[in-house]
């Protein structure tokens, strides 16, 4: 085993933090370090080279916030609307430098599990992750407002297969919050003999 190579992937893994968009510094990731991200995601493991991951980028947040807020107003009864939320949804992306739309995109192998092809792109969305870790980039993976929701779907012209998996934030971050684990990992670990 390389101890090198083992101390930095450890060290990326272990310093990987939830970053909240508000917390973004506005500076703007040049879109070659996107690029090589995304390039990173494409190597996750897929079953049968199904691929399923498929992203749509946004350099401009604020533009898909305002859509993604709109799509919250159109959609959503008058009875449980408010307002607080739409105001979130249309700037919660102020301060990111991209959106990354992770989708979850159904092979045509009928042999192959739903949920595998799910495992797949969130495997692709965790290496945006620490990539995004490795080069000092916050981020910040949602599932809040229509974001798993059949109107984030048509909007996105997907088929009834497919998945919205979360909405990525990316930015810079002058935040670095501690990390912690609330339960020990001897409970969540058995060995067997």
């Amino acid at each position: 085993m390389d101890n090198n190579t083992f101390s930095t992937i450890s060290t990326v893994i272990k310093t990987r933090r939830t970053i909240k968009p508000g917390t973004m510094n506005g500076q703007k990731i040049p879109n070659g370090h996107i690029a090589a991200i995304l390039e990173l995601a494409d190597w996750a493991p897929t079953h049968a080279f199904t691929e399923p991951w498929r992203f749509v980028i946004y350099e401009d947040p604020t533009v898909f916030c305002k859509q993604h807020a709109e799509l919250y107003k159109t959609h959503t009864p008058a009875e449980n609307f408010k307002e607080a939320t739409y105001t979130n949804l249309q700037n919660i992306g102020n301060n990111a430098s991209h959106v990354v739309i992770a989708v979850m995109k159904r092979g045509s192998n009928p042999n192959i599990p739903a949920l595998e092809e799910v495992a797949a792109a969130s495997a692709a969305v965790q290496n945006i992750l620490l990539a995004a870790t490795s080069l000092n980039i916050g981020s910040f993976w949602s599932t809040g407002g229509m974001t798993l929701k059949p109107a984030m779907k048509n909007f996105l012209e997907l088929a009834e297969e497919d998945a919205v998996l979360g909405l990525l934030y990316l930015g810079y971050t002058d935040n670095q919050p501690e990390g912690r684990r609330v339960t020990p990992l001897e409970e969540k670990v058995k060995w067997v003999k």
